[in-house]
């Protein structure tokens, strides 16, 4: 991961993201950093990771549900200063 000093990518706060799946910038502190974007494609992931993306992507199911409901929306307890969404997750995810 190089360092960059360009104005051009570190004069805008938070500057961070990938660019057509080449590079990746990161922002640690005042600092700006380019880096190649990550090659998963030789990746296999392991049966409880795939376990747990399911359980996410369950969670999110569940959350639209409560937010596109104006009903249910409104019953739903938020945590103080959170969305609805996040609670819902957060709620979903650690439930059993």
């Amino acid at each position: 991961m190089a360092k960059t000093t360009n104005p051009l990518w570190t004069g805008y706060k938070g500057f961070r993201g990938a660019v057509l799946k080449q590079i990746v910038f990161r922002t640690y502190g005042e600092s700006t950093y380019v880096s190649k974007y990550p090659d998963m494609t030789n990746i296999i992931p392991s049966e409880s990771q795939l376990k747990e993306k399911r359980k996410f992507a369950e969670a999110v199911k569940f959350a639209r549900e409560i937010v596109n409901d104006p009903v249910k929306k409104a019953a739903y307890k938020a945590a103080e200063g959170k969305s609805v969404y996040h609670t819902a997750i957060k709620d979903y995810m650690e439930q059993g």
